[in-house]
């Protein structure tokens, strides 16, 4: 069949899901693979829920999502991290990666082009191209896994005769859990607002930060930040699919179109959910971040106690290790076989780009227990090739 569009024909269904798919029915398998909070929605969150359901809460909402969830989000981020956007400026979507999907199509004319630094999550590149753009990769390999301004600066001179109009930063990041400091954001702005970028800045693991305080990019370069949150890690309510896009008024206004011909409207259950989020679940992302914390640290233990190299992951729940130099093969190759022989699934490198080749994704999403016995899997099954 060849009269569909060609660019959903060259795109695939991203490496993650197509990974996790292929080792699901191995017996006995453990999976470090999706970045799912094993953790449950919280009790007065569900409650929420169940009671909007019940009040038949089952047509459509306002199309840009209840006002009461936009003035609770307003006062939750500004309280949070301080964000001053209004509620007008506000709005609901169908999980993050609608909101990503938003704010890169309403932005994005054929032939322009986005930086992004990689190795990367694995939505962002697929809708640039839906969009009939280029992404320009920014490798972050030798600096440590994160961008510099120097770096920034040079891929940008480089580029200088392409239709620059946006970069996408992610942070916490997805691979790697590297984040940024407020002085290496400032630093990178500088070069941002220089170049007259406009940012889209995915913060979705915005609450799972260990070692310093979460900066919000909004609150240095508020004239052209689009602000991507939701509820899916720091509240543990993937299920409920529920993003929020914060952005200045004049970006609002038209991302609102793009939002209404994608989806219509947000769910109204999810919506009354996010509002009691919101509202009185303001300690629930630091709870949840501590269980995270105490995983990431016994992982970083046990990897060094195995012998594999790893980036120390300050924030999210991945952690992102290299495939042992004795192992011959692709890091696909690697997985592969560790899920086989080992019944431990985690997700090749190259799922997050060329950059990411060599090495392997573990999401501590999981509990302690499936932790500890996915360690030892690991440990044994490498013992056992080496001496083969």
């Amino acid at each position: 069949m060849t009269d569909t569009n060609q660019i959903i024909k060259k795109i695939q269904v991203s490496g993650i899901r197509r990974f996790d798919e292929a080792i699901s029915d191995i017996p006995n398998i453990i999976k470090l693979t999706v970045g799912e909070p094993d953790l449950p929605t919280p009790e007065h969150i569900k409650k929420a829920g169940i009671q909007a359901i019940q009040h038949d809460f089952s047509h459509y909402s306002p199309l840009m999502g209840f006002q009461k969830l936009q003035v609770a989000a307003s006062q939750y981020f500004n309280q949070k991290y301080g964000l001053t956007y209004a509620p007008s400026e506000i709005i609901a979507t169908v999980g993050a990666t609608e909101a990503v999907a938003t704010a890169l199509l309403t932005l994005l004319n054929p032939g322009d082009s986005v930086l992004l630094p990689t190795p990367s999550y694995t939505s962002y590149a697929p809708v640039v191209a839906m969009a009939h753009a280029t992404i320009i990769p920014i490798d972050t390999t030798t600096s440590g896994y994160k961008l510099t301004p120097a770096i920034l600066l040079a891929t940008i001179q480089a580029n200088a005769g392409q239709r620059l109009k946006a970069i996408i930063l992610n942070y916490p990041t997805n691979p790697t859990g590297v984040t940024y400091s407020k002085a290496e954001l400032m630093a990178l702005v500088a070069v941002i607002r220089q170049a007259g970028l406009i940012v889209i800045s995915d913060e979705i693991y915005s609450e799972i930060t260990y070692d310093q305080p979460h900066t919000a990019l909004g609150t240095l370069y508020p004239e052209k930040t689009i602000t991507i949150n939701g509820f899916s890690k720091s509240h543990a309510m993937t299920g409920w699919r529920l993003g929020l896009i914060m952005a200045p008024q004049e970006l609002i206004n038209e991302m609102k179109k793009t939002h209404q011909y994608l989806v219509t409207s947000t769910s109204s259950i999810s919506q009354v959910a996010g509002i009691e989020a919101l509202t009185n679940g303001f300690d629930d992302g630091p709870h949840m971040r501590a269980i995270y914390q105490k995983r990431r640290d016994y992982l970083v233990a046990r990897l060094s106690e195995i012998g594999i190299n790893y980036v120390y992951p300050s924030g999210a729940f991945y952690l992102f290790a290299q495939v042992p130099a004795r192992f011959q093969g692709t890091s696909w190759d690697f997985a592969t076989q560790l899920a086989q022989e080992a019944q431990v699934a985690v997700i090749p490198g190259s799922a997050f780009g060329s950059t990411g080749e060599g090495w392997f994704r573990i999401s501590y999403a999981a509990s302690q227990t499936a932790l500890r016995e996915s360690m030892n899997r690991l440990a044994t099954w490498l013992t056992d090739f080496e001496e083969a």
